[in-house]
């Protein structure tokens, strides 16, 4: 009889190539980009929905990793944050979410219910949490990509291409 498969490396893989794949983008924005605001909300621009993708990670280290022993890296100004400060704090809440799927590799694939965790409309299993968060990060990746192109900023296809790129992309960490 096989052994059971053992998808830890692989799930924490996936994540480290993900969060590769959002800086990626996050360095080369056009640095006009930044601070332009989305068409008809006037309060968001690139930059909030960068900084949220951070914020994001973070709500969701507290409220499932910290009571485990998690540290819950601080979160950014979303109207202030520079892509030089965003850039090291998604490292920082990277690593944090890569701690939270460990933690739940740890214990038979499945992240610990916390008594934070009163939404409860996620799975705890490791697969639907790095899908979740992947699919999240990936929304806010297109909505910058999308958002780049209306306003003038169009990118280039190495720039977008390479968001798709993840065999390339899982190596540059």
């Amino acid at each position: 009889m096989p052994s059971p498969l053992d998808l830890r490396d692989t799930i924490l893989d996936a994540w480290k190539t993900n969060n590769r794949v959002t800086v990626f983008l996050l360095e080369h924005l056009p640095a006009g980009l930044w601070e332009a605001t989305v068409p008809g909300a006037p309060r968001r621009s690139i930059r909030t929905i960068a900084g949220h993708i951070h914020n994001a990670r973070c709500m969701w280290i507290k409220t499932l990793g910290k009571p485990h022993g998690i540290a819950v890296p601080q979160r950014v100004d979303l109207h202030e944050v520079k892509p030089k400060e965003l850039t090291p704090a998604l490292g920082r809440s990277g690593m944090g979410i890569l701690n939270l799927l460990a933690l739940g590799c740890n214990h038979g694939g499945k992240i610990p219910p916390t008594s934070s965790y009163v939404w409860r409309n996620l799975p705890l299993d490791v697969g639907h949490v790095l899908a979740y968060f992947v699919a999240h990060e990936g929304h806010h990746r297109g909505q910058i990509v999308m958002l780049a192109r209306q306003l003038g900023f169009r990118l280039p296809a190495e720039v977008t291409n390479g968001l798709w790129l993840w065999s390339k992309r899982s190596r540059e960490d």
